[in-house]
């Protein structure tokens, strides 16, 4: 220990005020290994294969989606079975540096070849360690190894040089347990996220006739007249903002829509709601907001107003066929885009009842103000724990 090398994080839990001290990932450590080079096959019920591309990218958690086993003989797996003080390591690509803590619930799990583990001592919290390795530090590190060749990239002694400042192990616990049930909050948080993403897109399956047909499978209670096919430029007025992306003005009075999802300002207006916005290019293209009062647009952004039809309806029936004929007919060069008649000729299916209309558009409406809250809690959440990662480590 070296007494130069002592520091105190900005935040910390009460009845704690020793002094941090340097280490690097080797001093607590049992050992750095590399993976198992073994292709994966179907998951056998019992043997977790854990891959880089088995870890997301933004929550680190392990992705359930196709989980599969390793292909070798069980006496061949022993050495890379995972515990309580591994974390893993991708060593190259695109995603050098991301990390993977075991977790509990994985059950029997064992790593990949381009994946390095660290077996953390029991005299350190593998947890807080993990966490150090999602900090600004941890990425700048990676960053500057991977600099080293033109293929991103890092090793097992690179892993183990990286500093971090460390308390004693009763600190460590309570920060861990910390991060840890904030981490627990996201991934709930997320899950039913997803899961209201995945009931709102069976219920456009369903609440929207299927090609061909003039009725959807769901409707509500009193509804039997057949739905007319009709095109958007036949049922609302399409024109596009004026101005350059860059035209907003922070603190601006009013609303200022672009080609990306985040709602920017602007002292100018030039449209008033009740509108659509339908991003025109890049890769939100398609991305809809209602935008209602005064408001202003780039000009690679459509505005939807004059509606003869429900506005939340056609909201959501937009949603429901404007994906499809992107992906179906979108003109794309660097950057992906559309063009006015791609709206224009737009075909959607239309309930020849206002209240009909009316119904479906309240009852999406009313979905997505539900995903939209659950979003915006999801990323206070993600945005609480960014700065706790600032603030509680050294």
């Amino acid at each position: 220990m070296k007494d130069n090398q002592a520091k105190y994080p900005q935040l910390r839990f009460k009845g704690f005020t020793d002094p941090w001290v340097q280490r690097n990932l080797a001093d607590l450590s049992d050992g750095f290994s590399y993976g198992l080079n073994a292709a994966a096959k179907e998951y056998d019920g019992v043997h977790g294969y854990l891959r880089i591309t088995d870890i997301d990218e933004v929550s680190h958690s392990f992705l359930p989606e196709g989980l599969t086993s390793p292909d070798v003989p069980e006496d061949q797996l022993t050495d890379y079975r995972m515990d309580e003080q591994s974390i893993v390591y991708a060593r190259t690509g695109a995603s050098t540096g991301k990390t993977y803590i075991y977790r509990d619930s994985d059950g029997e799990l064992y790593y990949a070849g381009f994946l390095i583990r660290q077996k953390v001592n029991k005299e350190t919290s593998a947890q807080f360690v993990y966490q150090n390795t999602l900090t600004k530090a941890w990425e700048r590190y990676v960053q500057v190894m991977s600099q080293r060749s033109g293929q991103p990239g890092i090793n097992a002694q690179e892993v183990g040089r990286f500093e971090l400042a460390i308390p004693e192990k009763a600190e460590q616990d309570k920060i861990a347990h910390l991060f840890n049930s904030l981490d627990n909050l996201i991934a709930a948080n997320q899950r039913k996220l997803d899961l209201l993403k995945e009931q709102k897109k069976g219920y456009l399956q369903k609440m929207f006739p299927k090609n061909g047909a003039t009725v959807p499978e769901l409707r509500f209670a009193g509804f039997a007249d057949a739905w007319e096919e009709r095109k958007l430029g036949d049922i609302t007025k399409i024109s596009t903002g004026k101005l350059d992306a860059n035209a907003m003005v922070e603190n601006g009075k009013y609303d200022f829509y672009t080609s990306g999802i985040k709602k920017y300002r602007i002292d100018v207006a030039a449209f008033e709601g009740p509108s659509i916005t339908i991003a025109g290019n890049g890769a939100t293209v398609g991305y809809m907001h209602l935008a209602d009062n005064k408001f202003n647009a780039y000009q690679r952004t459509y505005v939807l107003q004059e509606f003869l039809v429900d506005r939340s309806f056609i909201f959501s029936e937009i949603g429901n066929k404007l994906p499809k004929k992107i992906k179906q007919e979108a003109r794309t060069g660097n950057i992906p885009y559309i063009v006015m008649d791609m709206l224009t000729e737009l075909k959607l299916s239309i309930p020849q009842n206002n209240s009909e209309q009316q119904k479906i558009g309240s009852f999406f409406k009313q979905l997505d103000d539900t995903i939209d809250l659950h979003q915006r809690k999801l990323e206070k959440l993600q945005e609480l724990k960014k700065g706790y990662l600032q603030k509680m480590f050294c």
